[in-house]
Formats: structure tokens, C-alpha cells, sequence
């Protein structure tokens, strides 16, 4: 059985507290597992979560100040330390590749695994196609440079009993129907376009440190997931503006815009110690979709399909 879910293993920015770790978080899709953002204590958080290095696919580096990165050695070394079976590939911004390189060689180890690197540059796009979905990237805006990322998953087709049964189609022939797109049933063709219709794929998008700009709202569009950073509470916006970041009420008005249908909230100013205020904020700011103020070591359904 498929599973498509968030394992939220960090929520802090900048600085750790208490109660909330550096950045990092797991996706889920199907058989794959997507690192974003490995802070400083990723690989502890992941033992706490029970995500192995073997569920780890790629990593996607939103940018290189340390609150998202410096556990990047960490789970390097694990995944070579745990001989994981599979190739990993690491997504990052082209223009901290020394960063890259330095973490990713920190100190001496054995190397098990094959970590193919595919930077991101200019204002990003299309860095891979798979059968399960399309990897993009786009350009941020916060003081150093910094990328999103979002999946779309293919479109299929939802098969209609009712269509299907006024046809006389029924067992093995859906199938052969789904595979073939067109079957022949008493001298005349059916098509599956005449007995089905569209089944939108699922989208999912991570935008950490940014001011708003064009590249949030575009990963953001018609999102089933957001997960989107909200640094400051509305009344610290000026400080939001110099230091690159987004407050509670502009993440929630930008999901609002989109269509998005499940806002996470996370990266959380050292600053604030109530989380039901964030949820205040993004509420008073206009989101009336399902919406959850992420905390360390919980794991979020993507919304099932329309």
C-alpha cells in the first residue's frame, strides 16, 4: 500500500530550543523518501521517528545557512555507514557547492553509496521526471541564495462503474482497457476517455526562507501539502522583510491565493513559545483549508484525492 506523508523531524529556525529541533523533514511518496532541509541533529531526529537511512531517496537543500544544512554531514555518513541499496542524489543551490563539498566531506569515512550531486541554478525548473512524479525547483528570495521545491505526480484517470457497466465492460476487460486505451465491445470501439474521467495528480510543495515573491506563489499553486516557513508573527513583519523570512498571516494569505488545501506552518522563531498563535494569525489572515502548526516528531496524510 502506498503511503504519501510528511515526517516533520525539525521545526526551529535559526536556533534549537527545547522543544524544537533544527530543521528536517521526510516526505513519503510511494516507495520513495525525499530529505529537505537536514539542520543540525537530523540524524538523531530520525532515530526518534524511526526513519532509517535506507528510506532516504534524495536530499533537497533549500539553501546553506545552518539551520537547514549542517546536518548534512551526518546523514551522509549514515547513509554510507548503513550501506543503503539504492543511489541517493543530493539537490542544492549551484552557488554553495564549497558548502556542499565541505559538509559532505567533513571528516574521514568510508564511502559505500553512490550520492550523485544535481545542483540547482538560475531560477531553477525541472530537475527530474520519474513514473511517480515530477522534482521542480524555484528561485527564493532571502539574503543568500535559496531554492523551493515541489512534486507534481502525473495525472490518470478515475474508471466510472456506471459508464463501464453501459458498455458491458467488467473484470480483465478494465484492465486491458486501462492499459490498451480502447477496447472493442460488439462492432464498435470504446475508449477510455468514455469511461473515465480525469484524476488530478497530487502536489506537494516546500518553501522555507523567503520574502514573498514569484517563485513561492508558483510552488505554492494548487498545493494538496504546503509546507512553508512563517519565521515572525504579523507584528515582527519589518524584521520578516530585512532578514528574509515570512510571518504567520503572509503564508497564510499566499495558501489562501493558491488553492492550497493542507497549509503546515513551520520554522519557528526562537522567540515565541505559543504555537496556537501562528494558528491565530494564518486564520485571521483568510485560510480556510486544513491547516496545522508543525511540531517536532509528527507525521501529516497528504489530503487523499479529490
Amino acid at each position: 500500500m502506498s503511503v504519501r506523508e510528511l515526517v516533520v523531524l525539525g521545526t526551529a529556525s535559526q536556533v534549537p530550543t527545547r522543544h524544537r529541533n533544527h530543521n528536517g523533514y521526510l516526505l513519503r511518496w510511494d516507495g520513495e523518501g525525499i530529505l529537505f532541509d537536514p539542520g543540525e541533529g537530523t540524524q538523531r531526529q530520525m532515530v526518534r521517528a524511526g526513519v532509517a537511512a535506507h528510506d532516504i531517496n534524495r536530499i533537497c537543500v533549500t539553501h546553506f545557512h545552518g539551520d537547514h544544512s549542517l546536518g548534512l554531514a551526518g546523514v551522509v555518513q549514515r547513509i554510507n555507514l548503513d550501506r543503503v541499496p539504492h543511489p541517493v542524489t543530493a539537490h542544492y543551490p549551484a552557488s554553495g557547492q564549497r558548502f556542499f563539498e565541505r559538509l559532505r566531506y567533513a571528516t574521514a569515512y568510508r564511502e559505500t553509496v553512490q550520492l550523485a550531486e544535481a545542483p540547482v541554478a538560475g531560477e531553477g525548473g525541472v530537475l527530474v521526471r520519474t513514473a511517480g512524479y515530477t522534482l521542480e525547483a524555484r528561485r527564493l528570495s532571502h539574503p543568500v541564495e535559496s531554492y523551493g521545491y515541489r512534486l507534481t505526480e502525473p495525472d490518470g484517470r478515475r474508471m466510472l462503474p456506471e459508464r463501464l457497466a453501459a458498455h458491458g465492460i467488467r473484470g480483465p476487460e478494465i484492465g486491458r482497457l486501462q492499459r490498451e486505451g480502447a477496447l472493442e465491445r460488439e462492432g464498435h470501439t470504446v475508449t477510455l476517455e468514455e469511461v473515465s474521467e480525469v484524476r488530478r495528480g497530487q502536489r506537494f510543495a516546500f518553501v522555507m526562507d523567503t520574502r514573498l515573491c514569484e517563485g513561492a506563489h508558483d510552488l505554492a499553486h494548487g498545493c494538496d501539502l504546503l509546507v512553508i516557513e512563517s519565521t515572525f508573527l504579523d507584528e515582527d513583519e519589518p524584521l520578516a522583510v530585512e532578514y528574509g523570512h515570512l510571518t504567520a498571516g503572509q503564508a497564510a494569505r499566499l495558501a489562501a491565493e493558491a488553492g492550497v488545501r493542507h497549509l503546515v506552518l513551520t520554522h519557528f522563531s526562537q522567540r515565541y513559545g505559543d504555537p496556537t498563535d501562528f494558528e491565530r494569525q494564518a486564520r485571521a489572515a483568510g485560510f480556510e483549508g486544513e491547516l496545522t502548526v508543525a511540531q517536532d516528531l509528527m507525521s501529516v496524510a497528504l489530503p487523499k484525492r479529490r
